[in-house]
Order: C-alpha cells, then sequence, then structure tokens
C-alpha cells in the first residue's frame, strides 16, 4: 500500500549523525522535512546537504526540523559530511539517518525496484504537527532539488493549513490567495476584513491574512 498525502508519516527508531533518534518524538509538534539520498560521496546530493544546512535559519523560522537519510552507515556518513562542510561551506546542522538494513528506505518506499533495488531514489516528504504527510515528491538522480521551492511549498502549506485559502500558481508569500469555494461570501466579509475581489463566483482574491 502506496503511502499517500494525509497518511501518518510512520514512525521508527534509527541511528544517525547526531545520535539515535524516535522519529515522532524528535519531530515534536513542529513540522518535519524527511528527504532521501542514494548514497554518501555522491555530487548532487552533497550541495543538496548543504544547501539545507545553510537555509536553517529560513527552516528555523517556519519550525521545520530537517533530516536526511542514506543506506550507508554512521562512520560513512560523518566523513561524508567532512566533505560537505569543505566543499560547500556550511556547518552540518541537521541529522543524517543511517539506514544500512533500509527499514526506513522501506517504510517510506523510497527503493523503487524500476531504478534500483538497493538504493534509494531521491524521495523529498513534509511532514506536519499531525504527523500526516503533507508533500511528497521525487527527483532524478541529475536533478539538484530546488530548496526555496520547498520553502515557497511549505509557506503555503502552513498559511492553507490555519486560514480557508489556497494559493494559486507561481504563488510565494505575501501574494494575494484564492478563498476557499465552502467559505460563502458572507463568511468571507467577516473572516477576511481587508477585503476580496469576485473574478468568477469560485474565484476570488484576498490579500494573505497574516
Amino acid at each position: 500500500m502506496s503511502l499517500r498525502l494525509g497518511d501518518i508519516a510512520p514512525d521508527f527508531t534509527a541511528e544517525t549523525t547526531m545520535g539515535t533518534i524516535h522519529f515522532h518524538e524528535w519531530l515534536g509538534d513542529g513540522w518535519g522535512l524527511l528527504f532521501s539520498h542514494p548514497a554518501d560521496f555522491t555530487p548532487v546530493c552533497t550541495t543538496e546537504l548543504g544547501r539545507t544546512a545553510a537555509l536553517s535559519g529560513e527552516f528555523a523560522k517556519r519550525n521545520v526540523k530537517a533530516i536526511a537519510i542514506s543506506i550507508d552507515p554512521v562512520d560513512s556518513h560523518l566523513e561524508w559530511i567532512k566533505d560537505i562542510e569543505e566543499t560547500q561551506s556550511v556547518k552540518m546542522n541537521f541529522p543524517i539517518i543511517a539506514d544500512e538494513d533500509r527499514k526506513v528506505s522501506e517504510l517510506y518506499e523510497m527503493i523503487h525496484p524500476g531504478i534500483t533495488e538497493k538504493t534509494t531514489v531521491r524521495s523529498v516528504f513534509v511532514i506536519g504537527p499531525d504527523k500526516k504527510i503533507k508533500l511528497t515528491l521525487t527527483y532524478p538522480p541529475s536533478t539538484g532539488r530546488n530548496f526555496l521551492e520547498i520553502l515557497r511549498v511549505i509557506d503555503s502549506l502552513q498559511l492553507t493549513a490555519y486560514e480557508s485559502v489556497a494559493t494559486p500558481a507561481d504563488w510565494k508569500e505575501g501574494d494575494d490567495v484564492v478563498i476557499l469555494p465552502s467559505v460563502s461570501d458572507e463568511q468571507a466579509k467577516e473572516k477576511f476584513p481587508k477585503g476580496f475581489k469576485t473574478i468568477k463566483p469560485y474565484l476570488r482574491m484576498t490579500p494573505p491574512p497574516k
């Protein structure tokens, strides 16, 4: 059974570069970003881990904890971290899971037999405070992940989780948002004091609530 949006993210206990974690407990009441790598000492992933470390302040502002995973052991991860810090000019500030037995990778269906039977494909999961999966992405090996896009999606998820709105195409923080069709015009007048523009009865735009 494949994992779907809205499913509870599987819990697990694992060794990481920052010690043993119990995943749900480690997440606490915040958001989580779990992303996988085929193996240590891979070029594209080296840049991605460095970029995540460099964006730690942005993730912290959003109450998001980042964690990576590879099937290599902790001692290999620790050697790889030296290269990441040297080549990307960062200090690694989040853990990498050691998944030698592939238990976590299989829980999250990160191993795709059509691509490889041994190593993880490059998956991304965003997990909410309710421990439910809010976003899944899978990237090809040759394309580096766009972490500004991941932050943009997290901004949208966090806004729409607490307000009766959705975000339109190419939305970024500060742009107008869409009022959900389930909200009547009368309710919208109360809920959105900044006002709204009706383009079609089902398409109403309003400045972001916050």
